[in-house]
């Protein structure tokens, strides 16, 4: 049995128990908004398909956002005359807004959603969830654009769609295929942590809580779906994408300058195989060369374009040291994150106070190389300067790859057993999880009292008289 981890970091994943319990396994949301013609529908539909197919408790949550029509009138019906469904009120509207008010009061351990119209087969959401109860993977998303899908709509929305997920791989490097597909999954301890942190509460919500999982290492799973384009759809394509591309931006900025705690969405030390060692394989060396070199040259294209556009304005040895200085904090930055995998801000200052000292090497061989140019040739082309600086920097990147390897970002799992003499994890081993001074520094953690700050958004229950049954604060985990 694992250790139990700190309470900074999320839990192993672990399959969900087979016994019978009060709360669910399933806690289906349907975001609502004016919707009393198909809402009735799409519940009895769902809930005979769960019925039916779904091996494990469920539950369906209509999370009516500010309707005005006769939508609260129908989910206070199927409320009461379906033991499996309940409904939230909302009085502002939002589909972001709805998913992480109820997310954020239910007590399943696996939590879904998806649109009323109920474009996407049914069929689907056994296997969406399945690898979230199974414990393999920590979100789930049904996509429209893997090969396998079959998917029927016009040539404009599908436009649409494949151009924005263009957009999302090209500016976030976001590896998922279909952000925008109204079916998707989450496991509820991730939800806790991860949901505090996104903050739009409209049709953006999807997407962000997609990028912040990826790239804090999460496990995202995507199903190819059916799908069959709802020709009644109310979403506003023009505004809806112009909020996109302003959460986009947003999103951006915010992951370029470090300001999001992703770390909190970490596993525990020894959760991912790539944690483990392997005797006589050093840890990551082929991939820490392969993003090096990648990070090495960007920064040596950025550095000469630096010193070629400060030496129309200063002497070669100041442009040198100028540019040099520039890409040299650019580097580290990269270099910590990508390539050595070190994440959120601490010891970032400390990281790149060793960068520096680094990049005094660099600029001692540089400049060295350029003094020694000045010497035995006199006045030299700027051609010639870029190439006796090309070979300095050679020499010098390889120093900087070892110094950085060994000194500013050292792997701290030398101490570690080896998988292949000891088991890891068991309490029969006599194994324990290693301590934070162990961890290497891509597994950074936060200090054990940075705690997520819980959603503090209320709902107003449909029917006022039935206050003393239900609690204001609307907790989905009172049972029938």
């Amino acid at each position: 049995m694992r250790t139990d981890p700190p309470r900074s970091t999320l839990p192993a994943r672990e399959h969900l128990p087979v016994e019978v319990t009060d709360a669910p396994v399933l806690d289906v949301t349907i975001p609502v908004h004016n919707e009393e013609q198909d809402l009735e529908r799409c519940v009895r539909r769902l809930h005979g398909h769960l019925v039916r197919t779904f091996p494990y408790s469920f539950r369906i949550t209509i999370a009516d956002n500010a309707s005005t029509d006769r939508t609260p009138e129908v989910a206070r019906r199927l409320d009461a005359t379906i033991p499996e469904v309940r409904a939230y009120r909302l009085e502002e509207k939002g589909r972001g807004r709805a998913l992480r008010t109820v997310w954020s009061h239910s007590d399943a351990p696996v939590l879904a959603y998806m649109d009323v119209d109920l474009s996407t087969d049914l069929n689907a959401l056994l296997p969406l969830v399945a690898p979230l109860i199974s414990g393999h993977s920590d979100l789930a998303i049904g996509s429209r654009l893997a090969r396998s899908s079959r998917v029927v709509r016009g040539p404009k929305r599908e436009f649409i769609s494949r151009a924005y997920n263009l957009i999302l791989k090209s500016s976030l490097s976001a590896r998922f295929s279909d952000a925008q597909c109204g079916f998707k999954a989450i496991r509820r301890e991730v939800a806790e942590r991860l949901l505090p942190m996104v903050e739009d509460t409209g049709w953006f919500f999807d997407t962000e809580m997609l990028v912040l999982a990826e790239r804090a290492g999460l496990r995202i799973h995507e199903v190819p779906v059916d799908w069959v384009d709802d020709p009644d759809s109310r979403v506003r394509i023009v505004s809806t994408a112009v909020e996109d591309l302003k959460g986009v931006w947003r999103v951006g900025r915010a992951l370029a300058v470090g300001a999001l705690p992703l770390d909190r969405l970490a596993r525990p030390f020894g959760d991912d195989p790539r944690d483990r060692r392997i005797r006589g394989v050093p840890g990551g060396l082929a991939r820490q060369l392969v993003g090096f070199c990648v990070v090495g040259a960007l920064s040596t294209l950025f550095y000469l374009l630096l010193y070629s556009l400060f030496r129309t304005m200063a002497s070669p040895q100041l442009a040198n040291a100028t540019a040099l200085l520039v890409s040299a904090v650019a580097n580290t930055a990269a270099n910590r994150r990508l390539t050595f995998g070190v994440r959120g801000r601490e010891r970032a200052v400390r990281h790149q106070a060793q960068g520096l000292v680094v990049f005094a090497i660099g600029l001692t061989l540089t400049s060295g190389s350029l003094a020694a140019l000045d010497a035995a040739s006199g006045t030299s082309s700027h051609s010639t300067e870029l190439a006796v600086l090309i070979a300095a920097n050679l020499a010098a990147t390889v120093l900087r790859f070892l110094l950085l390897r060994a000194w500013v970002f050292p792997d701290r799992r030398t101490d570690l057993p080896s998988t292949a003499s000891q088991p890891s994890g068991t309490e029969e081993s006599g194994v324990d999880q290693p301590s934070a001074a162990d961890l290497p520094p891509g597994a950074d953690r936060p200090t054990a009292n940075a705690q997520p700050v819980p959603y503090a958004q209320r709902a107003v229950p449909y029917d006022q008289s039935t206050a003393a049954d239900r609690p204001a604060a609307l907790d989905p985990r009172d049972s029938r």
